[in-house]
């Protein structure tokens, strides 16, 4: 693309420094692919010659790759759309979205809860997964979690072919090898039908700016195009840049110089074009003139505007594109949304953000009014909805967290994203109407039922306030059950109702009372439809009434099924496919499965057996393949036990399947900090908490630490009984990634065995400059406390530790 890419075109540059971009005319390097045999997989990305060579059969990777849920159809009733302004069955919108670099993106997310776990796919129709580089690979395949929630939600999902600029290392030979032939084959272009087949995604971006091409390129760029749209079901978006001519010549519209490359003649070359920036009102009605006249949509061209580095701030002449109260001109094309979340402090901030993006100034998509140019995507484009067909089952997961939940039980508290697990997000985000004072509604990480989060609402009752949550097309059945799982401060009224409307008369809600709770735990409660069979649900929400100054609600679950909970068998024939020892005391392991035989089936979840009879959560997936990104060896064990359990698309649970692991090596202790309960003197912001200093991970980014900035600095974690101790292990800022400038410096262990008991100085450090400090004491403790009077080598006046350990027997 004309303007710069600064991920891409630095990752080009930096390669070109180190060697890594191939001389003109010379075989680039194959990617590197994981060896051993229980390596990290990673999304796939190649050249054009060495995509030739792929093949699912010996590529590693490939297996964890698969996206195993197909794209669901989707529904915009126009009755119910948010916003006045929107215009239902005209132009929609592509996004182009880097979720991490071209190569190291991992396959089925990670333990990094900061993460772009995009939640407004209501509002777009195409996801491009974005990246591509001179120096690592021009052709990346999404990765298999990305596809997952984009077709749950029904947004079809493109890899991309990118050939850069020459000034960033692009060459044209890698052009003219990308529609070399066989016969009257084009290999290349079957290999790109052949992936998006075994990987379930829809198509490509291609975007072609190297410079030094000629007619013929350009006329077999076209050809190598429609033979892979012939092998189908593939489909191809072109990005408005090289011309007919073969020369790289941005037109900024649909002109007689680059038309060929959605239609020429009675031929369809490819199935939209992205029109790069610099577009303007007239060449947008010229655009969908000729759109018309060759026999196309106008809504198949994409108008680019590129948000990544202002956002929302970014100047866009909408009226172009989206006039007021005239049919839209063409589609719209957003470059790089996820600036929301580069550009965010931490989670709750990219959540702030995103909401300022897609839905407006006033977090209500149904009132974008603001004196800012930026009104919100919602403005434009009326809300779709993939909830189409029963069971529908949300738990309000986002597909990030900083624990995981089964059933309302803790089984993790580890930090995690995978977007694989994320539920359909809320259509409506969010849109309440009260006659008095309006709850508030949000997505909260700090309980859930199913996940890493719930849905919560607070805030002053005064009057009715309806909630509406989810546009749908459900038929009801004689046997249709709709249940809520709630929680409440204090066992008694929930003031809650469900919600409902039909497509007879969507707008009109009918309410079921919830009733009340009898505990504070979370509680499932069971309404009977079969008043309404023959009906379809329009809508489902939820009403709160009465009176309550602190009204506060969580809602953990909310289901539409037929009859009981359905299960599906168990998997079988569990299998580690490989392992590799990181230490004694931790493994990565990638397993398989076959899948379950019988029953729908939403995700296979994995749990390690501990020693204790409990059960840890280690990932879950829609796949027949998990990586496990990290097993720890608990006390003197020689094997661990996995389960594999199928969850159903109702959320019932099969009989596990199970495969042993064993350790070799000698144990060398436990880390009897890990995930104890912490105190601190403070903390930094909301996300920096005294527990991330011993979730066992330093792998999180900057939010995977206890960071304070009190004066006097103290963490303290109850082992929660006196045990021995012969090592404490310090993680400081370099281990996280952050500059060796901000290790603590001056700092001491103190333990005791109660509370009564003074502090008991183990261990007493000075001048400290290393990222890991390991302490050998010989002590019998409680509780164990980190002191720090220095805590960087620079002066700055926060402490930052990633990880505190307490080894012992």
């Amino acid at each position: 693309m004309r303007r710069p890419l600064t991920l891409l075109l630095t990752a080009a540059l930096i390669a070109a420094v180190l060697g890594l971009t191939p001389a003109h005319g010379a075989s680039p390097p194959a990617p590197v692919r994981a060896a051993a045999a229980g390596d990290q997989p990673y999304a796939s990305y190649w050249y054009p010659n060495t995509i030739l060579d792929w093949s699912p059969a010996t590529d590693p990777d490939a297996r964890f790759n698969r996206s195993r849920v197909p794209l669901r159809p989707r529904v915009s009733d126009p009755a119910l759309k948010a916003n006045a302004n929107a215009r239902a069955g005209e132009g929609g919108v592509t996004a182009l979205v880097s979720f991490g670099p071209t190569s190291n993106n991992p396959s089925q997310g990670s333990l990094a809860p900061h993460y772009y776990a995009f939640g407004h796919w209501q509002y777009v129709d195409k996801l491009v997964f974005w990246g591509g580089s001179a120096g690592e690979g021009l052709i990346l395949a999404p990765n298999a979690t990305v596809i997952d929630a984009a077709h749950r939600n029904g947004v079809k999902v493109y890899g991309t072919v990118f050939f850069p600029p020459t000034a960033y290392g692009g060459q044209i030979q890698w052009v003219r090898d990308f529609v070399q032939k066989s016969g009257s084959t084009y290999p290349v272009a079957a290999k790109l039908a052949e992936v998006a087949r075994h990987y379930g995604f829809d198509g490509w971006f291609v975007n072609q700016e190297t410079a030094g091409g000629d007619a013929a390129l350009a006329t077999e760029l076209r050809n190598a195009m429609r033979y892979a749209r012939s092998l189908g079901p593939v489909e191809f978006m072109w990005y408005d840049a090289m011309t007919e001519s073969g020369s790289v010549s941005w037109q900024d519209a649909l002109t007689s110089a680059n038309d060929a490359f959605l239609q020429e003649g009675t031929q369809r070359t490819s199935d939209s074009m992205f029109l790069d920036f610099g577009w303007s009102a007239a060449g947008l009605d010229s655009s969908r003139t000729l759109a018309r006249n060759l026999g196309r949509s106008e809504y198949e061209l994409a108008a680019g505007i590129d948000t990544e580095a202002n956002g929302y701030h970014t100047s866009v002449p909408w009226s172009s594109v989206f006039p007021a109260g005239q049919r839209h001109v063409t589609s719209l094309g957003i470059y790089r949304p996820e600036w929301t979340f580069t550009s965010s402090a931490d989670r709750a901030d990219s959540h702030a953000r995103e909401a300022r993006y897609w839905d407006g100034a006033n977090g209500d998509p149904s009132n974008t009014t603001t004196t800012s140019s930026w009104k919100g995507l919602a403005h434009y484009i009326p809300e779709s909805s993939a909830v189409t067909a029963k069971p529908f089952v949300t738990s309000f997961n986002a597909g990030q967290g900083d624990f995981y939940h089964a059933r309302g039980n803790r089984v993790s508290s580890t930090g995690w994203n995978n977007l694989s697990l994320q539920d359909v997000p809320p259509t409506y985000r969010w849109l309440i109407s009260s006659t008095g004072t309006r709850l508030t509604p949000s997505v909260d990480f700090t309980d859930a039922y199913e996940g890493g989060s719930s849905l919560r609402l607070r805030g002053v009752l005064d009057a009715a306030n309806t909630l509406r949550l989810y546009q749908t097309k459900l038929p009801v059945a004689a046997d249709t059950r709709l249940s809520v799982v709630v929680k409440t401060p204090a066992a008694g009224p929930t003031r809650l109702k469900a919600a409902v409307s039909f497509t007879d008369a969507p707008t009109a809600f009918t309410t079921l009372d919830l009733g009340s709770t009898t505990t504070t735990g979370w509680e499932t409660k069971t309404l009977d439809l079969s008043a309404y069979a023959g009906r379809t649900l329009a809508q489902i929400g939820l009403q709160a009434a009465g009176s309550d100054p602190a009204y506060d609600i969580r809602v953990g679950q909310l289901a539409v099924y037929d009859g009981t909970v359905d299960t599906a068998a168990a998997p079988t024939g569990v299998t580690v496919l490989g392992s590799t020892d990181v230490s004694d005391s931790r493994k990565t392991l990638r397993l398989g499965w076959t899948p379950s035989a019988t029953g729908s089936v939403h995700h296979y979840e994995v749990h390690r057996r501990n020693p204790d009879g409990s059960r840890t959560f280690l990932g879950a997936t829609p796949n027949d393949a998990y990586f496990v990104p990290r097993l720890d060896r608990v006390g003197t064990e020689t094997t661990t036990t996995l389960d594999v359990e199928a969850v159903s698309t109702e959320y019932g649970r099969s009989p596990v399947a199970t495969t042993t692991v064993s350790w070799s090596g000698t144990a060398p202790g436990t880390n009897l900090a890990l995930n104890r309960p912490a105190t601190a003197s403070g903390q930094c912001n909301a996300s920096e908490t005294p527990a991330k200093a011993v979730n066992g991970s330093v792998s999180g980014g900057n939010a995977d630490k206890w960071c304070t900035l009190t004066t006097a600095k103290w963490l303290e974690v109850d082992l929660g009984s006196t045990r021995a101790l012969d090592r404490v292990t310090v993680r400081h800022a370099a281990a996280g990634g952050e500059s060796a400038d901000w290790n603590t410096r001056d700092f001491t262990v103190q333990v005791r065995s109660s509370t009564a008991d003074p502090w008991t100085t183990a261990a007493t450090v000075t001048g400290n400059t290393a990222a890991v400090t390991n302490h050998p004491v010989s002590v019998t403790a409680r509780y164990v406390r980190l002191q720090i009077t220095r805590p960087t080598q620079n002066g700055d006046p926060a402490a930052r530790i990633y990880e505190f350990e307490a080894w012992g027997p």
